[in-house]
């Protein structure tokens, strides 16, 4: 590892899990999580909860192998999960207890003496924005308010690193951007290592540092989010009216342009694109909106070009 590099929170190597029924979830998988907030992107299936439950010791690979902060997910579990809080996609929690029951027992169970259980669970509600509301039955809560009990479960025990399975997750959009905004104030402000795991891709690139994108069971790229959307070699220009024309004309100049949503994209073949774009724009007289070199997005890692739409699209835009 190169000097001042740090330590990667997660590591795999030839990773694969097949359940019965000749099953694989995870094929062969090899990646590192560097510190920081990484999100784990890939469809509905892809892979990503069963790779969460091996990193927790709680599914035994079929083949390869797995560390969670230097330690082996066979032999380690039981520590792991002390040191790791984790957030599951699902709703488990029980109704008939209040908030601060419930994340004191998670407390006691990471190994926390009882007094500062209650302590620590006081303030990760209080984190998480549930302080006033921590004696009330959990069964009374609306589902954004479950979401952030969960959250503070998660943190409970003071974890190192924080494993998040679709932590929006039946959220509407207001709910939707709270939970991002803890998410970026526990990684920002504590400095726990986090691993989101979605299929919302515009989440992904609003909160986090990393990406590591699966498709069935095998790593398509781990890379950093800037890395990966910086600008590439394609001009977005939009017009208020008159596209179709437009398009027809920077055609004619003989450029490239492809209507993309209600825009065009232009690749770059030296700075005269910018000259024939806007002369364009001018000649015609069209009201010009936007025109600047295009970021690559996230989503473009799953794009299919023969579809109009990937699942992955499909699923962020249900």
């Amino acid at each position: 590892m190169p000097d001042g590099e740090a330590a990667a929170v997660i590591e795999t190597a030839a990773l694969s899990k097949v359940y019965p029924g000749d099953i694989t979830a995870l094929d062969g998988l090899t990646v590192s999580f560097a510190p920081g907030v990484t999100g784990l992107i890939g469809a509905n299936g892809a892979g990503k909860s069963t790779l969460i439950k091996v990193l927790l010791g709680l599914l035994d690979p079929t083949q390869g192998m797995a560390k969670v902060l230097g330690l082996d997910c066979v032999k380690d579990g039981m520590r792991i999960r002390q040191l790791v809080g984790y957030m599951p996609e699902h709703d488990c929690l029980p109704p008939d207890v209040s908030a601060t029951e419930f994340v004191t027992h998670m407390g006691r169970m990471s190994g926390l003496p009882a007094t500062s259980a209650r302590e620590r669970a006081a303030e990760a509600l209080r984190h998480v924005g549930l302080y006033e509301e921590r004696y009330r039955q959990i069964g009374g809560y609306s589902t954004g308010m479950k979401q952030r009990v969960k959250l503070a479960q998660a943190l409970v025990g003071d974890p190192r690193l924080v494993l998040l399975d679709e932590p929006t997750n039946g959220l509407d959009p207001a709910g939707r951007n709270a939970m991002l905004e803890l998410i970026a104030t526990i990684g920002e402000e504590f400095g726990i290592s986090i691993v989101v795991a979605s299929h919302l891709l515009g989440e992904i690139e609003r909160i986090c540092d990393h990406l590591v994108a699966i498709e069935a069971g095998r790593l398509l790229r781990a890379d950093t989010i800037d890395t990966f959307t910086k600008a590439s070699q394609t001009l977005v220009v939009e017009v208020e009216e008159g596209l179709a024309r437009l398009e027809r004309e920077l055609t004619r100049r003989g450029l490239r342009p492809r209507a993309y949503q209600r825009s065009l994209l232009v690749p770059i073949g030296g700075d005269d694109t910018y000259d024939a774009v806007r002369d364009s724009v001018a000649d015609l007289g069209l009201p010009l909106s936007r025109l600047e070199r295009r970021r690559h997005q996230v989503e473009e890692l799953f794009r299919d070009d023969t579809a109009d739409m990937t699942p992955l699209e499909a699923a962020d835009a249900g």
